[in-house]
C-alpha cells in the first residue's frame, strides 16, 4: 500500500495513522498470509510504479517498458504513430527557479483542462499536441525526432533549482523552448491569476518527462 504508513503524529500519541487505525482485515491477512520480499524492478530500471506494476502484472519491463508516458497514452487510447515521442506533461509551480510544487497545488481537473487547452491554442502545431488528463497529470506528443536523455520526475527535485534538471542532449533545445513558451503563456492566464489571488499555487510551468 504505497504511502499508507504516513508519519507519526503527536495528536495520535506518536503513532502513524495506519498504526492507530482499526484494520482487522489487513491484520488478518498479515497474520495468516505469507510475508516476504519480492524484487519487481529489474536491475538498471528506475524504481517507479510504472516499472514495478508492469512487472507485477506479468509483463517483463525489459521487453515492454518504454516509459511512463506511453503507458498513459495507451490508457487514454490516443491514436499515435510509432515515430511519435510522448511526454508526461505535469503542471507544476516553479518559484525563483526552484521546483516549489510538483502538482501545482493538486490543481482541479477542470482548471487544468482550461490551461492545457490554452497551450494547445498557442503552441499546438503539426508537431506538438497537448492532451488533457486529470489534475496536474497530462501528456504532450511530439511528432518527429525528439531523442533527449532521461529527465527527472518533478516530485524528485522538490525545492531544488530546475536548471540542472532541464532536458539535455540531442533536440533538447527545442524541448526547452516549448517549456519556456508554456511558462510565458501560463503566467498570464486568468486561471493562474485567480489561483494566486486565492493564495493557491499557480500552474506556472509544465515539466516534460517520462518519455
Amino acid at each position: 500500500m504505497d504511502g499508507a504508513a504516513d508519519e507519526p503524529l503527536e495528536e495520535l500519541d506518536g503513532l502513524t495513522p495506519l498504526g492507530r487505525a482499526e484494520i482487522p482485515h489487513i491484520d488478518w491477512i498479515s497474520s495468516n498470509g505469507r510475508l516476504g520480499k519480492v524484487s519487481n524492478v529489474p536491475a538498471g530500471f528506475s524504481p517507479g510504479s510504472d516499472v514495478a506494476l508492469m512487472s507485477l502484472m506479468g509483463y517483463d519491463p525489459k521487453e515492454y517498458h518504454t516509459g511512463r508516458a506511453p503507458l498513459e497514452a495507451a490508457a487514454m487510447r490516443l491514436d499515435l504513430m510509432p515515430t511519435d515521442w510522448i511526454f508526461r506533461c505535469n503542471l507544476v509551480t516553479v518559484a525563483d527557479g526552484d521546483m516549489l510544487d510538483y502538482s501545482a497545488g493538486h490543481i482541479e481537473t477542470l482548471q487544468a483542462a482550461t490551461l492545457i487547452s490554452a497551450l494547445n491554442e498557442k503552441l499546438g502545431s503539426d508537431k506538438v499536441t497537448f492532451y488533457p488528463g486529470k489534475s496536474y497529470r497530462h501528456l504532450m506528443v511530439y511528432r518527429g525526432d525528439m531523442n533527449v536523455g532521461a529527465i527527472a520526475p518533478p516530485h524528485d527535485i522538490m525545492d531544488q533549482s530546475i536548471t540542472k534538471y532541464l532536458p539535455k542532449g540531442k533536440n533538447s533545445k527545442e524541448l526547452r523552448a516549448i517549456m519556456a513558451e508554456a511558462s510565458a503563456i501560463l503566467s498570464e492566464h486568468e486561471v493562474n491569476k485567480v489561483r494566486s489571488d486565492l493564495g493557491e499555487n499557480p500552474a506556472s510551468d509544465i515539466w516534460l518527462w517520462g518519455h
